[in-house]
């Protein structure tokens, strides 16, 4: 063992983090890289109806990954409608098995989990199975699930403990819904589903168990997909509702009572109109909640320490070397206030910290220009501004718009969805007409995305989009053939190729 890799000073680890989901993981292994003694505490408390699962965090266990696959289950099933007019035959009725699907998802993430903790082991960082809570400046308390309490020191702190799904706080909701920690191990098929939320978990969730043939309503308090871009967020819904997907709009619900146990049972919702006018009664089989996260950062002793949050959202303001008002005492990842809550965000800031603490780095993390993707069942990705947000920073008349639907040459033979795909770039005038955001609705957005998202890291201006030749046949080729301005307010319905 060389002598870095020592503990300095008067305390047991050089770094305690506390959270071992994706940015906590990363910050760990690389300030371990460079020779410190670093300890990651990481403890799942269980949902309200007794859910649980290993290290890896959200994205891993009931996330990114889960959510991911599942919508491949669905994106098969339309796959196989389409096959027939390729020219497939099977006689046999298609039907799906929600078990088998969940134990293969299942079991692909045990293996995750144990991966992390051999990456742990293998990068010299200590792993204990506990919660942890500042007790003093420098010390925390670590219990674990047997209620066994053990007390560690550490000289600096890293908070990646992340978020969980937020309850409604009317009677039955803890008795009786699921949120997505609780969907994705489910032993049964959920069965007729109600979900409540307009969030991008509450839309792909409902676009994905839809797919798997399941009758699906949504239950929508105001906008979809508050924070992205409006038009693309209707045509996400518009999408979802040709599909099969109810929508009930501007409506919350008040009570979830239980009409009859099982796997799945009955349930009875009474919901209230946002303007108090109307109830609403339906019965369900199962309720998913997805009405927001909550940061996790309530019970792990901040105020003892003195670490700020958002009283608000109960989020830790940080400064652009994601430090709190305690110096000793960083954060990183979802619980940040107005920060991305992205997996690969918290990856990068995890390991960019760890390299400014111990290998005199000073590059910071950059939270612009992130592409994103959300994987409803016409995926939509997108990086940079909303169109609302580019017209509110740089003004209506600095702004031009380009857009144009298309229809991906693989939906043709099926007859299926025409100029239901769309792209639009967003260009400020007043800047070499600089690419400032980028949308598009379509099948494989996030792949299409990723590529555009880099050359928007490099200045992007429309005419070297221009001058960019595109490949044919496929959706991303749009993109280079792009001349038609909202302004202009022309035709941007495709024809064919």
């Amino acid at each position: 063992m060389n002598e870095a890799s020592e503990s300095q000073g008067p305390y047991d680890y050089d770094l305690i983090v506390i959270g071992g989901g994706s940015g906590g993981l990363a910050a760990s292994k690389e300030a371990a890289k460079y020779g410190k003694k670093v300890l990651v505490l990481d403890y799942v408390k269980p949902t309200p109806l007794g859910t649980t699962w290993g290290l890896g965090g959200t994205c891993v266990n009931v996330g990114c990954i889960p959510k991911k696959l599942m919508h491949q289950a669905a994106i098969l099933h339309q796959s196989l409608q389409d096959a027939r007019t390729f020219g497939w035959t099977f006689d046999e009725k298609v039907s799906h098995d929600w078990t088998t699907m969940k134990d293969a998802i299942g079991n692909y993430i045990g293996s995750l989990n144990w991966g992390y903790r051999v990456s742990l082991k293998d990068n010299g960082v200590t792993y204990v199975n506990a919660y942890g809570e500042f007790v003093g400046p420098h010390k925390i308390k670590g219990t674990n699930k047997k209620g066994k309490e053990t007390f560690y020191t550490a000289e600096t702190f890293i908070l990646a403990t992340g978020e969980r799904p937020r309850y409604l706080g009317i009677p039955g909701d803890k008795e009786h819904c699921i949120t997505s920690d609780d969907l994705f191990s489910l032993p049964y098929s959920p069965g007729k589903t109600l979900v409540i939320g307009a969030s991008y978990v509450a839309l792909e969730c409902a676009g994905f168990l839809s797919g798997l043939g399941l009758d699906v309503t949504v239950m929508v308090r105001s906008i979809l997909l508050r924070g992205f871009d409006q038009q693309m967020a209707n045509l996400v819904g518009d999408y979802l509702e040709s599909h099969g997907v109810k929508i009930i709009r501007q409506f919350v619900p008040s009570k979830i009572e239980q009409i009859e146990p099982g796997t799945p049972g009955k349930l009875k919702v009474t919901a209230q109109s946002t303007d108090g006018s109307e109830t609403l009664e339906g019965e369900y089989n199962t309720v998913l909640l997805a009405v927001g996260r909550d940061a996790n950062t309530k019970n792990i002793g901040l105020e003892t320490v003195g670490v700020k949050i958002n009283e608000k959202s109960g989020k830790i303001p940080v400064n652009d070397l994601e430090q709190t008002n305690i110096p000793h005492i960083y954060a990183i990842g979802d619980l940040l206030d107005g920060k991305l809550q992205l997996t690969p965000v918290a990856i990068q800031a995890g390991r960019l910290l760890a390299g400014r603490l111990y290998n005199s780095s000073s590059v910071k993390c950059d939270y612009a220009n992130v592409p994103t993707t959300v994987f409803t069942p016409l995926e939509y990705g997108a990086c940079g501004y909303s169109e609302e947000k580019a017209i509110e920073k740089y003004g209506m008349e600095n702004v031009d718009t380009y857009h144009s639907y298309f229809w991906p040459l693989e939906w043709t033979v099926p007859s299926r969805d025409n100029n239901k795909c769309y792209a639009k770039i967003i260009c400020n005038k007043q800047d070499q007409n600089r690419v400032i955001g980028f949308h598009v609705l379509g099948p494989n957005a996030g792949e299409i995305t990723q590529g555009f998202g880099a050359a928007m890291k490099c200045g992007m201006i429309k005419e070297q989009l221009d001058s960019t030749i595109g490949i044919h046949p496929v959706c991303a080729e749009i993109f280079t053939t792009l001349s038609v301005t909202k302004q202009s307010g022309k035709d941007v319905q495709q024809s064919g190729c």
